[in-house]
Order: structure tokens, then C-alpha cells, then sequence
């Protein structure tokens, strides 16, 4: 059984996508990072892929589907995986079920669950590393990353314009994936309201339930 991690910016989706993949050894699926691997790939799936990047253009979902479905075929039998944040569409989604079915892979969804307010005040105040990318809250007080010694900054599009159009964007477009996988009784929410350690322990129940 495959998860699919859904949540707002904000969430700590990804901070806790990591943390659930090295405890439960999760071969982890986040488009971005797979992209910019398969880019650098002398491969035909990766030479197709680096020239719509480099002209500019925007990867079709046909071509996700493609990386998908080479990412599956590469894994060892037996793997788990942990999509990050995929499919965040209604258009997706229906390929991305198509292709599980035609891989013969189940899926569930963990939703971390925050308001907008939430959302809006965690990411006008968290800092992130220039070197690691290590995110860090507004309560982290220190101007250093603790990991590698990288200097904490502000992105650029955490800025409250741009976060209102990523979070509408999220609730227009993700929002109906989740719903209709809900519906088919694929979800299951989780406050990410919480402290982090309790976020944690909600998240391990949430993956007994779906990796037992």
C-alpha cells in the first residue's frame, strides 16, 4: 500500500514526509526533486525532460505520468512509496489512478490538516537555509543552520501576496482530489495545528492503520 502526503503550505508536509520515509524506509516520490534528477540523465526520458525545462515550458502531466511509472519500475520489489504532495489536480488524479491500477498498486492519503490562518502565519515568519534548505519556524531564534551551518533567510515568494495565490491554488485545485479520495474512504486527516511531536504521533497512527 502506497501513501500520497497532502497538506497546505505551511503544513510541514515536507519536513514530515522525510522523518515518515527514513523511519518506515519509504522510497520517497516529490516531482521537483525527480525532475531536476532526471534532467541531468542521459536517458531519452531524461533528455525530453531537460529540454521542456530548458525552453521554459511547464512538464506536461503525461510526462509526470512517465517519470512516475520509471520511478516504479526502478524500485525494489516489495518497496513502499511515499508520493510528496501528488497528484494536486482533478486532470492528475485521473491519470495517477489509471496508472495505479495498471501498475496494480493500492493507495491511501494522510492529509496534515492547518487553516489559512495557520498557513499564512507560519510561512510570513519561517527562514530557510541558503545552503541545505532546511526550513526552520519563527521560533527558532538562531541566525545559523543547526545542521550545516548555513545562513537563515526569508524566501522571496514568502511574501503574503504570493502565499494567498498558493494557498488558493491549493484550495481550488488540491482540495477536490482530496475530497473525492475521501469520499472513496482513501483519506485520513490529521491536525497539523499540533505541536510536532504530537503532529508525529497522530502521523504514526495514521500509517499503522494504512501500513499493518
Amino acid at each position: 500500500m502506497d501513501i500520497i502526503l497532502f497538506g497546505m503550505q505551511g503544513s510541514g508536509k515536507g519536513t514530515q514526509g522525510k522523518l515518515i520515509a527514513q523511519r518506515h524506509n519509504l522510497s520517497v516520490f516529490e516531482t521537483g526533486a525527480e525532475l531536476r534528477k532526471l534532467a541531468q540523465d542521459d536517458s531519452e526520458l531524461g533528455q525530453k525532460i531537460k529540454a521542456i525545462i530548458e525552453a521554459g515550458n511547464l512538464v506536461p502531466n503525461e510526462v509526470v505520468m512517465e517519470i512516475i511509472e520509471n520511478f516504479m519500475h526502478k524500485l525494489p520489489e516489495g518497496s513502499t512509496v511515499l508520493f510528496d504532495g501528488i497528484p494536486r489536480k482533478m486532470e492528475q488524479a485521473e491519470t495517477f489512478d489509471t496508472l495505479m491500477t495498471r501498475l496494480g498498486r493500492d493507495f491511501k492519503g494522510i492529509l496534515i490538516e492547518i487553516s489559512e490562518e495557520v498557513a499564512m502565519q507560519r510561512l510570513t515568519t519561517r527562514r530557510i537555509c541558503e545552503k541545505c534548505k532546511e526550513v526552520y519556524p519563527a521560533k527558532y531564534e538562531a541566525l545559523s543552520c543547526e545542521k550545516c551551518g548555513g545562513t537563515l533567510v526569508t524566501r522571496q515568494d514568502d511574501n503574503a501576496d504570493a502565499i494567498k495565490t498558493r494557498i488558493t491554488a491549493y484550495t481550488d485545485e488540491t482540495m477536490p482530489v482530496i475530497k473525492k479520495y475521501e469520499s472513496k474512504g482513501k483519506i485520513i486527516r490529521v491536525n497539523g495545528e499540533q505541536d510536532i511531536q504530537e503532529v508525529d504521533t497522530e502521523l504514526e497512527k495514521a500509517l499503522k492503520q494504512i501500513l499493518s
